[in-house]
């Protein structure tokens, strides 16, 4: 990218003012890299848990299905599946202008009023059991989504900042200092033009009475 610098002392107010910008940018992008880093970590852990809980209650899932299964027959756990659905809703939360979903909320199908078939010891527990599991999994899916998320945005905010503080500062700072550089050297070159014109007049002044 080539910097259009105005010329002169305007240079120089624009390249101050742009480099003043950037700073602030990069301040406001380091603080939100910071907290989403803690929300980061904090996600992580927590899809971790979720994702333990969610394995544990598939193994107890799966016992109580067993048992079902041995008690009434495959048959009878496959039709039992029937009948209403479970109900997940999603909130969606917010932080450093990053999206990401936060709670969830598990609904579980009402039970059927008069189950058609006759049913074992075993396939209520099994039943509970997974919704169980079906709620240890949506809470994981959220959670290993919102760290999936919140790790893209904090690793992206990091390009970021190293892109700006790496490349553009520095070229924002060398400019301002050839625009300071070439002022300095001008003011100079018009001082020593002032200063020659003062000696040549005053020298004027001291030989003009003389001639007379």
């Amino acid at each position: 990218m080539t910097l259009k610098v105005p010329p002169g002392r305007a240079g120089r107010l624009w390249l101050r003012h742009r480099l003043a910008a950037l700073r602030r940018g990069l301040a406001v992008l380091d603080r939100k890299r910071r907290i989403l880093r803690q929300e980061r970590d904090r996600l992580m852990r927590l899809a971790a848990r979720t994702g333990e809980e969610w394995e544990a209650a598939c193994r107890e899932a799966d016992t109580w299905l067993l048992r079902a299964s041995l008690l009434g027959g495959r048959r009878t756990v496959r039709l039992a599946g029937g009948g209403p659905l479970a109900e997940v809703r999603v909130e969606w939360i917010d932080a450093m202008g990053t999206s990401y979903p936060g709670r969830s909320a598990f609904r579980p199908p009402a039970p059927v009023a008069s189950p058609p078939l006759t049913l074992t010891a075993a396939l209520v527990p099994a039943r509970e059991a997974c919704l169980a599991a079906l709620r240890a999994g949506v809470e994981h899916a959220v959670a290993a989504e919102a760290a999936r998320i919140v790790t893209a945005e904090e690793a992206m905010t990091g390009r970021r900042i190293r892109a700006l503080r790496d490349l553009l500062l520095p070229r924002l700072e060398e400019a301002l200092a050839a625009v300071e550089l070439a002022l300095d050297e001008m003011e100079r070159s018009d001082g020593a033009r002032v200063r020659r014109a003062l000696a040549a007049a005053e020298t004027r002044d001291r030989s003009g009475p003389a001639q007379q």
